[in-house]
């Protein structure tokens, strides 16, 4: 789960982590109240789920409070599109004005989990203010690296390390080892899976501020974690990315045209592959587990024909906890409710497979069979195309 860089300053601050001053505006009349409580300056920064908010004009300089409401008035409703929110962008609803620094250098950190090492990790570079890949690209030798092994834990001197690494003035250097340290722990007592500040700025007084902040939550915690739940905004994701969480399903929509229903991640992972293979572009990954019911599957086979961009849709499912019987009823579920206007291919291996080709032969809608992954990659490629 994703949260907006307004309440992630506000749990960074729950934690001890130094943010500038602000507050929300959802009107430019709460812009400039904001800004005149600020001393009349003040930065204006869109809330999206997205990154590159600034070269899209997102964010923006006002030198006073009526500019303030002028600049919020222009960015409130307006769709942001940036280099990640894809052609379709995101629209603003709601802007954070925050004071102005005296900025006299920008430096990026982050958290994440390393599933090599098994670690949180902290990454860290002099290069601050621009896109970390970029940084990881042209000039790896800038990013600085450590694992924190669970076994061991957090200790002062990986904050110190980090921070000396990054070649801080000694007057930075407390705050700064300060400011590491309560982002790690707000990454571990939140159950997240990546934190970022970007820039992480050094003022010319000497004080270290988080100048941005991103937080993605593990989606397997939130049961415990009642209080982060409550800060997900829903009209920042999918629509048909929440309607299969209400179904427990791992559905994620991707740029291609070929609908994906799997069961079992890596059997998904290869599925997509091998569309890709035969020339095809997946549509969307979806796992429907291996103990979806046939109310789960229908609703998943809903979901793909939901997305106006499927053209074609593969239904490729190894039998062993999930019986193939299931499947071939939800599919047959769907197709009556919501009408068959793509091809589907199916290709069904392992419990109750006689049973699911039985349903599928005497459901009366029309399938096209494949024998195996290649042959149903191929057939779904070439139906996809046709179709097209």
């Amino acid at each position: 789960m994703k949260i907006h860089e307004f309440q992630a300053k506000q749990l960074f601050s729950r934690f001890g982590v130094a943010v500038p001053k602000g507050g929300v505006a959802t009107t430019p009349e709460e812009a400039a109240r904001i800004a005149r409580e600020l001393g009349g300056r003040a930065v204006v920064k869109a809330q999206i789920h997205a990154g590159g908010r600034g070269k899209a004009g997102g964010v923006k300089l006002a030198a006073s409070p009526e500019e303030a409401a002028s600049i919020a008035k222009s960015l409130l409703g307006r769709t942001l599109v940036t280099h990640q929110t894809g052609p379709e962008g995101r629209e603003v609803r709601r802007v954070l004005v925050e004071e102005t620094l005296e900025i006299e250098k920008e430096y990026y950190l982050g958290i994440v989990v390393d599933r090599s090492s098994e670690s949180p990790v902290l990454m860290a570079s002099s290069e601050g203010g621009v896109e970390i890949e970029k940084v990881a690209a042209e000039t790896p030798e800038k990013i600085l690296k450590l694992a924190v092994p669970p076994e061991i834990g957090f200790w002062p001197f990986a904050a110190r390390r980090i921070v000396y690494g990054l070649g801080m003035r000694r007057e930075a250097v407390p705050g700064a080892v300060s400011l590491v340290s309560g982002l790690f722990k707000a990454f571990s007592e939140t159950d997240a899976s990546l934190v970022e500040v970007n820039p992480l700025v050094v003022t010319k007084s000497g004080a270290v501020v988080a100048l941005d902040g991103k937080m993605t939550f593990d989606d397997n915690a939130l049961y415990r974690r009642p209080d982060l739940r409550e800060m997900r905004d829903l009209t920042e994701e999918d629509p048909l990315e929440i309607e299969a969480s209400k179904f427990g399903l791992n559905y994620i929509k991707l740029n291609g045209n070929v609908g994906c229903m799997v069961n079992g991640a890596g059997l998904a992972m290869a599925t997509m592959d091998i569309i890709k293979l035969a020339g095809g572009e997946p549509a969307n990954f979806l796992d429907v587990g291996g103990g979806a019911t046939t109310e789960a599957v229908t609703a998943a086979f809903k979901i793909l024909l939901s997305d106006p961009h499927v053209r074609a849709v593969l239904v490729n499912i190894f039998g062993g906890i999930m019986r193939c019987d299931i499947v071939a009823e939800g599919i047959v579920t769907a197709a009556k409710q919501v009408g068959m206007k793509v091809p589907v291919v199916v290709r069904l291996e392992g419990t109750n497979v006689e049973k699911g080709q039985e349903v599928l032969r005497g459901s009366g809608i029309n399938v096209i069979v494949a024998s195996g992954m290649k042959d149903a990659a191929e057939k779904v490629v070439a139906a996809a195309k046709a179709s097209a």
